[in-house]
């Protein structure tokens, strides 16, 4: 299985060229062009993406997926009306599948329906996009603040029923896959390798792979928090899962240096490697 990195935080310190070959010098076979900016005009140049693209093809390094931008409120008066741009830059890239969130347009117990087919007349009509660039559009698990508490509680697509129940009603595996967020699964009270076993081969095609403390959204390196990756791994050789193992794991990055960055790029490469070897070992004989 290939693993991978997102280039998000290498990128914003460095910028997207600067980001990609530190990323390629420590050894992903593949990335992740992470798109997650506030504005349009922040979207990389098209020369910095000819760069960027330049400087993996010199390392053999592929763009594996990419995600859009997110924000509910960014996305929807921001990004959602020019997402063809994000569609354009993607192909661009050669990447195959980009995750797109779902709408997250506010309190969801009580209103599961109304949101369930929001987001799935939201993903339908983002065919055209996917189907014209030749990008697969990837649907992830999220979650909310409890207005009360504030503690982290389900939203769309959390349980895992309901995120293989909105890929079955789109029933189009041509232009959708699904991406498990790793990391959102237990905070919202499950375990990861129930997810990936609901979900299945047949619907699961990414993953966003980071550690959390079953209360906060960490987004370390798995190692960090306290899920057990060993039935994580279990799980996905069980299922023979098809994607790429990507890490979303980029604020193990932010208490150090950026002069350490190399050396944290290449503890987390080799983590990656670790794990996704793991999975290959699980897979039936």
């Amino acid at each position: 299985m290939i693993f991978a990195t997102q280039t998000q935080r290498p990128a914003e310190v460095f910028g997207l060229p600067g980001g990609v070959r530190l990323l390629c010098e420590a050894g992903y076979p593949a990335l992740d062009l992470s798109l997650n900016v506030d504005k349009i005009e922040e979207l990389p140049s098209k020369g910095e993406q000819e760069e960027a693209k330049e400087i993996a093809k010199s390392f053999g390094v592929v763009f594996n997926q990419a995600h859009a931008p997110f924000g509910y409120q960014k996305f929807v008066r921001v990004f959602q009306p020019e997402l063809w741009r994000v569609f354009e830059i993607v192909s661009n890239f050669g990447v195959g599948q980009m995750v797109v969130h779902p709408l997250q347009p506010g309190r969801y117990y009580g209103h599961e329906k109304e949101i369930f087919d929001l987001n799935v007349e939201f993903y339908r009509n983002l065919t055209p996009l996917s189907e014209k660039y030749g990008v697969k559009v990837a649907i992830e698990n999220m979650w909310q603040y409890h207005p009360v508490s504030h503690r982290i509680v389900d939203d769309i697509c959390a349980d895992p029923r309901e995120l293989a129940d909105i890929y079955d009603a789109l029933d189009d595996p041509d232009h959708f896959t699904v991406c498990l967020d790793i990391g959102h699964v237990p905070l919202c009270g499950r375990e990861p390798e129930d997810a990936i076993r609901i979900i299945g081969h047949d619907r699961l095609g990414a993953l966003h792979v980071h550690d959390v403390d079953y209360v906060n959204d960490l987004h370390v390196l798995p190692g960090l928090g306290r899920i057990k990756w060993d039935p994580v791994c279990r799980a996905l050789g069980e299922i023979d899962y098809k994607g790429d193992f990507t890490l979303e794991s980029d604020n193990t990055f932010i208490p150090f240096e950026p002069e350490f960055y190399p050396t944290v790029a290449r503890f987390m490469a080799d983590r990656a490697r670790f794990l996704s070897e793991k999975v290959d070992s699980c897979r039936a004989k």
